[in-house]
C-alpha cells in the first residue's frame, strides 16, 4: 500500500490553554506524542478533550501555550497549513458527492494532478475495504461504511497526524467493536500518529498506546492502558477507569506498608496509592474484585443483579447503607444476603486532597 504518513519525530503541546470568557476549558496542558503513537484523550463530557483536539487541528486558537511539530511552531498556522487529517463524530461527508469524490476532496484542494488523485483514492478505498462502494452516495451506504469513508478522506492526504473526535459514538455496539479493530489496523499500516477523543474507557484501553485522562481542562494522568487499569493516580481517575466502589473511609496506616480502611462496616486492608497518614481517605475497589465468599468480611443485601454471559454483576447494600458493586460466578437474586471479600492488593486507598 503506497499511502503513508508524512514523517516527523514528535508533536509537543507546551502548557496550552483555551478560555471561553471566564471558563477555562484547557489549563496548562502539556504532552509529547512520538511518531507512530496512538494517544487517547479520555474523560467525561466537558473535561476539555474535544477542545484540545480542536486546538490541535487549528479550529480553535490557543489562549496560551504553544504547539510544535518537531522544530516548527504550528499553533499560529491555519488548519490547512498544518496538514492534519480529521475524522469528525458526525462523519461530515458531502451528501451530494460520491464516496470517491468525498475521499478526493482534500487532494483536489491541494491541486494534485488528476492521475495522482485517482491512484491515491483507489489506494484509500482498498485500505478501508470499500473498493466496491466508490460510485455510491453516502446515503446509500451504512453508518460503518460512512465512517470508513471519513477515515479514508482523512488519510488520503498522507497527514503526519490523524485526529479523531469520538468517531464511533453514532454506531451500534457491534459496529463499534468492528471499527475499533479497523482503526487500529489502519493506524498500524500507515505508521501515522493518532490522537483519539473518547469518553469510553474500554475503547481507549483497546486502542491506545497511552491514555491521557482529563478533568476540568487539566491532565490528571498519562500512562499505558495497563498502568491506568492497575494503578490510577487519583480517586477520580480510578472512578473513571472502572473502580465503581469509591468509598469514603478512615485510614489507619500499618508498619508493613498497608493501610486499614472501613468498607460497608467491615475492616479491610488496602494499598496506599500515595503517602497517607491516619485520617479520612477513599477506598477504591473494582466490582469484579469484590466477590462472594464464605468468610467475606462485608455483609450486603443484593438489590439488583444482571447476567452478563459468564458472570453476574450486582448492587448490594451493606448494613451501614453503603452501596457496593460486586461480581458473582454463581447465580444470586435480589434479597439474598451475601458475604463479600476482596484481596488487599485490589483495594486502592487515596487521600482526600484530590
Amino acid at each position: 500500500m503506497a499511502i503513508a504518513s508524512r514523517g516527523f519525530r514528535e508533536l509537543r503541546l507546551e502548557r496550552i490553554s483555551r478560555d471561553f470568557g471566564t471558563l477555562n476549558a484547557l489549563k496548562d496542558v502539556s504532552l509529547t506524542v512520538q511518531r507512530g503513537e496512538f494517544i487517547a484523550l479520555l474523560g467525561p463530557s466537558g473535561c476539555g478533550k474535544s477542545t484540545a483536539l480542536n486546538c490541535l487541528a487549528g479550529l480553535l486558537p490557543l489562549t496560551g501555550g504553544t504547539i510544535w511539530l518537531d522544530e516548527q511552531r504550528i499553533d499560529p498556522l491555519g488548519p490547512e497549513q498544518r496538514g492534519f487529517g480529521m475524522v469528525f463524530q458526525n462523519y461530515a461527508l458531502f451528501p451530494h458527492m460520491t464516496v470517491r469524490k468525498n475521499i478526493a476532496f482534500g487532494l483536489q484542494m491541494q491541486r494534485r494532478p488528476r492521475d495522482e488523485i485517482a491512484r491515491r483514492v483507489d489506494e484509500a478505498l482498498q485500505l478501508v475495504r470499500l473498493a466496491e462502494q466508490g460510485a455510491k452516495l453516502p446515503g446509500q451506504i451504512s453508518g460503518g461504511q460512512q465512517q470508513r469513508v471519513a477515515i479514508a478522506r482523512a488519510i488520503v492526504v498522507e497527514p503526519p497526524l490523524v485526529l479523531m473526535d469520538e468517531p464511533l459514538s453514532n454506531l451500534d455496539a457491534k459496529l463499534r467493536l468492528e471499527m475499533r479493530a479497523e482503526i487500529r489496523r489502519i493506524h498500524t499500516l500507515l505508521g501515522c500518529s493518532t490522537i483519539y477523543v473518547t469518553h469510553d474507557q474500554d475503547e481507549a484501553m483497546s486502542l491506545a498506546d497511552r491514555i491521557v485522562v482529563l478533568r476540568d481542562g487539566q491532565v490528571r494522568q498519562v500512562g499505558t492502558p495497563e498502568e491506568l487499569y492497575a494503578r490510577p493516580a487519583h480517586a477520580d481517575v480510578a472512578e473513571f477507569m472502572g473502580y465503581r466502589n469509591i468509598v469514603p473511609t478512615d485510614a489507619s496506616p500499618s508498619d508493613d506498608g498497608m493501610v486499614a480502611v472501613t468498607v460497608g462496616g467491615a475492616r479491610l486492608l488496602g494499598v496506599p496509592v500515595e503517602r497517607l497518614g491516619a485520617g479520612r481517605a477513599y477506598a477504591a475497589i473494582r466490582p469484579e474484585d469484590l466477590t462472594p465468599s464464605a468468610d467475606g468480611p462485608v455483609g450486603a443485601t443484593v438489590e439488583t443483579i444482571e447476567y452478563r454471559g459468564r458472570d453476574f454483576y450486582g448492587v448490594g447494600r451493606a448494613a451501614d447503607g453503603t452501596e457496593l458493586f460486586f461480581r458473582s460466578e454463581e447465580r444470586v437474586a435480589a434479597g439474598d444476603v451475601l458475604r463479600l471479600g476482596v484481596a488487599p492488593e485490589r483495594v486502592l486507598v487515596y487521600g482526600t486532597g484530590g
